[in-house]
This record gives C-alpha cells, structure tokens and sequence, in this order.
C-alpha cells in the first residue's frame, strides 16, 4: 500500500485537524438552524409502539454488569428462537435511547456522543420478532416506536449479501444497521466531526453487546460491508445519509 494512503488513514485517527478547523465558520457558530435531532417520519408509514426499553432491560437482565463485561464476546450462531418485543425495545434502549431532551437541539442518550449530537439512525432488518413483519424497520428514540419502512421475507439474505456475503448474518433474528447523518456533527465541529462520528459508532455498538450479554443475547459487530449495496438496501442515499456500522444479534445456542 502506498506510503501517502497510509498517512492519509493515519491523519484521520490522530486529532490534528483541530488546528486547521475555522470554528468561526461552522453552522453552530453561524446561527444557524441545528439539524434535527431525528429524521423525519413519513407520515403514510406504518408505526408499532414498543413498550419502554428501559424498564424491559431491568426486568430482563439476568447478569450484573461486572459479569456482563467479563464474558461479552461476539457471537456468530444464533437459536432460531424469536425475540419478543421487548428484548428488541431493550436492545435499541440500550444502544440508542433517550433519556432526556434538553432542547429543540440536544437530547442525551443512553450513550456518549461528541456534544450531544448523536449523528445516527438505527435501522434494522428483522427476521425474528414477535408480532413483528419481516424486512426494514427504523428505530425512533423520541417516541419509542419502530417505522416499518418495507415488508421482505428474505431479508437476511440480503443483508447478508450487502455485508460482503458474510453467510451466517443471514441467520440472525435482528440485523442492526447503523447510518449516520454526518450534518448533526458537521454542524458544530466543521471538518473535526468525522473522527468523533466513527468513535461515538463504538459507544453505540458497545451498548448493545452489554445488554445483549444481560439477556442471554448474542451480538456481533460488523465492520465490513459493501457500502452501496447497505445504502441501498437500508434506502438511503448515501450522501447526506450512509451506513456507518452494523452487528447481528439472535439468541445464543443451548
């Protein structure tokens, strides 16, 4: 690999583009409207209610967080055993719930995120849920409820395939998409956002290893994927909107 790609890969991770950043000039420093918090609804779509993740995640969880740290591992076999509602609403609280809205342009979440911005949308493509239809759905924080996007009885196929063919995501209960809106960050840190965006995706996914690891859950992160072929399938237009991340999650085997 050549010598100036490598120092290009290398520049990303350090933080010296602090120093050649014109905060002056970002959109927060400007006065400008901050971009909304979560993407909006379609309103023809159909909504399912999901019942609180928090208190779903306390009842649920059958390891104390010391145990949950000291065997979370990644898990790549799943049981063909259902989730329930609630073990879903438990593992998007726990990834990426809200806990309180400070104001029309902060919300604090369940995770760490460079001031507060939480540049991401959880998509998932569902296999197994309870009372839920296979394909495409989108997580909305603010009102606890899931957004069907698109029916589809192959689903895991398809993510499977968008994943570089990684075969065993196709047997997951749950694939967990990650995109991010990079504008949220751009908004306030200019050209120093897209460090933060990549570090707070870790946060994120961190979560939902822990509270997979309490409820018995099987996780495993994904990092390599084919990044038109998520876009696609998760219906985003890889610009202004694009997958960041994903994890497969199922019950583990007995």
């Amino acid at each position: 690999m050549a010598s100036m790609e490598i120092d290009k890969g290398r520049f990303f991770l350090k933080d010296s583009i602090r120093q050649f950043v014109q905060f002056a000039s970002t959109g927060q420093a400007q006065h400008l409207p901050a971009p909304p918090l979560e993407k909006s609804c379609p309103a023809d779509l159909p909504l399912v209610h999901l019942p609180s993740g928090k208190e779903a995640l306390q009842c649920l969880a059958v390891q104390p967080l010391g145990e949950c740290i000291a065997n979370r591992e990644s898990i790549r076999t799943y049981s063909q055993e259902s989730f329930t509602l609630a073990e879903l609403s438990a593992l998007l609280w726990a990834a990426q719930g809200l806990r309180q809205q400070v104001s029309h342009s902060t919300a604090l979440r369940t995770v760490p995120s460079a001031g507060a911005r939480h540049a991401f949308e959880t998509y998932l493509a569902v296999d197994r849920v309870d009372s839920l239809q296979k394909g495409i759905y989108r997580y909305l924080p603010f009102s606890g409820q899931l957004v069907f996007l698109r029916p589809d009885e192959d689903i895991q196929t398809f993510a499977a395939t968008a994943c570089l063919h990684q075969g065993w995501m196709s047997k997951a209960a749950v694939n967990f998409f990650w995109a991010t809106i990079p504008a949220r960050m751009e908004w306030r840190y200019g050209l120093a956002a897209h460090k933060t965006i990549a570090l707070d995706a870790g946060h994120v996914c961190q979560n939902l290893y822990l509270a997979g690891q309490a409820m018995g859950i099987g996780v495993c992160a994904v990092a390599a994927y084919h990044q038109e072929q998520c876009d696609m399938l998760l219906g985003l237009d890889g610009e202004e909107e694009f997958t960041i991340y994903a994890a497969a999650t199922g019950k583990k085997q007995v």
